[in-house]
């Protein structure tokens, strides 16, 4: 099943998209609470005309990971560093801000504050069951769907941070710095296990990748994630950057105007447009 949350008189609605159609599912509620419940379908009816489609979900959490070695070359050898050895043994994340995210089709916004901004293509796993010390042999069971993440990066900012040792904050918290969508993919529909990635800038390949190329899958992710930890459904894991999902690797940089098209095998396209960069709201210093 494909699940979206789409734009309705009445507020966001969650439904489903069959045969192209959103059909809406008759759930009053979230996507999360829709995910909590079990998916419950009360009723199925067609929804008139073409709905906007929104974000598919406001996480309860965001964990993003950095599990693709071709992006952690790429992005390192223009730092000149190495990869450090932690990453072949410590599937590390930080954690992003749910209320920062936007859906497919919205405006990508330019924060004041940066000059250099970039896309970074992810797959996105959100949790459909409860659980804490999780066994990698058993997480499937964990997993509700799959999703596109477009971790938007201000890579100027995230310079001047990194040295820090605090994890990325302002180069990755602003309003809509968090792209997700077009849809949620359930996990008996899709196995992120090993899924074509790709995305476009203008309609020009700029990357390419499979999440086969993860140094940890998702199992492990959610093992790690879950020691001593519950997790809820509704969370959301993310792959980190997949080799050739960023301009920072090919030393390509977005402008205002630009259309990103990120595609995941499976899943479809998350589509959106990047919008003017705004000016600063404070004197110069």
């Amino acid at each position: 099943m494909r699940y979206v949350t789409y734009a309705s008189a009445d507020g966001p609605r969650v439904g489903a998209l069959v045969d192209g159609e959103v059909a809406d599912l008759g759930f009053d509620g979230d996507m999360v609470a829709f995910i909590e419940a079990g998916a419950p379908h009360a009723r199925m009816r067609p929804v008139a005309g073409t709905p906007r489609l929104l974000a598919p979900l406001r996480p309860r959490s965001m964990r993003d990971f950095l599990q693709f070695k071709g992006h952690l070359d790429n992005a390192l050898v223009r730092l000149g560093r190495e990869i450090p050895q932690e990453f072949w043994t410590v599937p590390a994340y930080y954690k992003g801000m749910p209320d920062t995210v936007i859906g497919p089709g919205d405006v990508i916004p330019w924060p004041a504050y940066t000059d250099r901004l970039d896309h970074e293509l992810e797959l996105g796993c959100v949790i459909g069951r409860a659980g804490a010390d999780i066994p990698a042999g058993r997480a499937a069971d964990h997993i509700f769907g799959w999703t596109i993440w477009n971790d938007v990066s201000a890579r100027d900012v995230q310079v001047r941070e990194v040295p820090l040792s605090l994890g990325p904050a302002k180069a990755k918290d602003w309003d809509g710095s968090n792209v997700l969508g077009p849809c949620i993919v359930t996990h008996d529909e899709v196995d992120g296990q090993a899924l074509d990635m790709a995305v476009r800038v203008n309609g020009e390949e700029w990357g390419r990748d499979n999440s086969a190329s993860m140094r940890h899958g998702f199992a492990e992710l959610i093992a790690y994630a879950s020691q001593d930890q519950r997790l809820h459904p509704g969370e959301l894991l993310g792959s980190g950057t997949a080799s050739g999902g960023s301009g920072l690797e090919i030393d390509r940089w977005l402008a205002p105007g630009d259309r990103i098209e990120m595609e995941i095998e499976g899943i479809g396209v998350l589509a959106n447009v990047v919008g003017e960069k705004r000016r600063k709201p404070w004197p110069s210093s």
